[in-house]
């Protein structure tokens, strides 16, 4: 799987792009709201405005829109209205806004209608995850104010209109991709945190915290926790990123195995982007507007580095880094744009907000792609490894000339044999007499005609094991003796009307009731196969 992906890496990265320019196509297809094209002012601090009727511009700055740094900003603008009904009144671009305030006037200069907002603010939100409000405005020229108030602002935020019946089904594709890249990075969070306690993994523990700072920021920043669990803390937008930025330049000198020793100039690159990220954490402290700003920077320093690292360890053959590099580079296209554009035209669905999520759910979930390659990488070591022990094992309990289980194995398998079962000792005669006589080669060919022709006549309930020199042994689960004693006396019937007639062989069995003990067991085999050998059971020709 992980080398089909590896294969395909630029394939799944340009899927990943189609998928994500498929989210934002139909809003500029489908989007028929009334931007509001006005004037933006800045207000001094000790700048107050009731209301009541229209305010004076006198010590209004003229602005060409907000400052990304924050403050007091007025909108002012004239609207039309050519059919009675509910319209609502939003802002496109971004969602980052303290607090708002609209009032809108009639021809006449009356007032008819204001709507208050924002993340700071306790006002209620009629829709869902978004700053509309409803306006009943009939046919007719009207002035619009705005106020804005806030710490800074991510994008800049642009009054619009839309009618009621649109706007419920536009804003439902945002607001759906909200829930939906929300829930895949809890899932994911959930998942690296306990990947992170159980492989005590560092990796997997920083993209945990990245990943909670993301939700914190795109929660707050998305309206959920503002209006779904009353929290009006404006600088989890920003203070959270800090962290996690900072989570992430570690998260990758750690999975990309960047250290001291192996990449000197990769590590120092990498320890000096974790001192500036520092450095921010401190600034943020001391100019809180500021902070935002610093996230913007941070995002684009450990992109830049993420990107640079993958791309030098891909070129040194790491298959992580190739899998990397895919989710990074997705992440880099859409994070760029979430961190360095100011305005989407045209779009009015979606936030930049929303892009930003988006990136940081696809690279998400493509490292899972990762993760996945390092389960089968660790797999197949795992595996790799069992079966090398396996076969050492097997090795170390096997005899090399004929096969057969060796000393060690017979006294493993006597630890198993049942109460019933049975132990013959057996020597082959006249191994001896071959070996002298046509050499060592003959001799073992004997042993290995012994052991063949015997362990093929033998019931699946015996076992054949070669104790060594002209020893071998027989273990026999139902302990039917007789029919072990048969199979062997049958065996060296065949050598002798083969090529081996001078061969015989001496046995002896004990039962296991006899004496449990496995050294007794095996000493009282030894001593009946000895006595046999003395005896009229001995099955050895003589040579003349």
């Amino acid at each position: 799987m992980y080398k089909f992906i590896a294969r395909h890496s630029r394939r799944i990265l340009r899927a990943c792009c189609f998928f994500c320019v498929l989210l934002l196509l139909p809003v500029a297809s489908t989007a028929t709201p009334l931007s509001l094209e006005g004037k933006w002012y800045q207000a001094p601090a000790d700048w107050g405005y009731t209301g009541q009727g229209l305010p004076d511009i006198a010590r209004l700055t003229p602005v060409d829109a907000v400052s990304r740094t924050g403050g007091r900003f007025i909108f002012l603008a004239d609207l039309n209205t050519g059919e009675a009904g509910t319209q609502v009144l939003d802002f496109k671009n971004s969602s980052v806004i303290g607090e708002f305030h609209h009032w809108v006037f009639d021809s006449s200069g009356h007032r008819v209608a204001d709507a208050e907002g924002g993340i700071q603010s306790d006002a209620d939100n009629p829709f869902l995850l978004r700053h509309g409000r409803e306006l009943q405005l009939a046919p007719g020229h009207y002035r619009l104010v705005t106020e804005l108030s806030s710490p800074f602002f991510l994008a800049y935020p642009q009054p619009y209109l839309d009618t009621l019946a649109h706007y419920r089904q536009a804003v439902k594709a945002g607001t759906g991709l909200v829930f939906l890249c929300l829930g895949i990075l809890l899932g994911l969070g959930i998942y690296y945190a306990a990947l992170a306690l159980i492989r005590h993994s560092i990796v997997d523990g920083m993209y945990a915290l990245f990943i909670l700072g993301n939700l914190l920021y795109n929660g707050t920043a998305l309206l959920v926790y503002p209006g779904l669990f009353g929290m009006h803390w404006f600088y989890l937008v920003s203070v959270p990123i800090l962290f996690s930025n900072c989570a992430y330049a570690v998260f990758v000198m750690t999975l990309l195995d960047i250290r001291r020793d192996s990449h000197p100039r990769l590590y120092r690159i990498g320890v000096s982007v974790l001192g500036i990220l520092g450095a921010f954490i401190l600034l943020a402290g001391l100019m809180p507007n500021w902070s935002l700003e610093l996230d913007r920077y941070g995002v684009g320093l450990f992109l830049l580095y993420g990107l640079v690292s993958g791309i030098v360890r891909a070129r040194e053959g790491s298959l992580t880094a190739r899998l990397y590099l895919v989710a990074i580079g997705a992440f880099f296209v859409l994070g760029s744009s979430a961190i360095s554009l100011g305005s989407l035209h045209g779009v009015y669905v979606y936030y930049m907000e929303h892009l930003g999520l988006l990136a940081v759910t696809v690279e998400a979930l493509l490292l899972a792609l990762v993760v996945a390659q390092q389960f089968a990488q660790l797999r197949s070591e795992k595996e790799h490894a069992l079966s090398q022990s396996r076969r050492n094992r097997k090795l170390a309990q096997t005899d090399a000339l004929t096969g057969l289980p060796n000393r060690y194995a017979l006294e493993l398998a006597l630890e198993q044999l049942p109460a019933q079962g049975s132990l013959t000792f057996i020597d082959l005669n006249g191994l001896k007499y071959y070996n002298d006589r046509f050499g060592h080669e003959r001799g073992d060919e004997l042993l290995c005609r012994f052991a063949a022709e015997l362990h093929k006549r033998l019931p699946e309930c015996a076992c054949l094991h070669r104790l060594g020199g002209d020893e071998f042994a027989i273990t026999c689960c139902e302990g039917d003796i007789s029919r072990v004693e048969d199979r062997i006396a049958a065996t060296v019937n065949v050598l002798h009307n083969g090529d081996f007639k001078f061969a015989g062989a001496s046995f002896g069995s004990v039962r296991v009731a006899e004496n449990p003990a496995k050294d007794d067991l095996m000493r009282m085999a030894d001593e009946r196969m000895y006595e046999n050998k003395r005896s009229s059971r001995r099955l050895v020709p003589q040579p003349a």
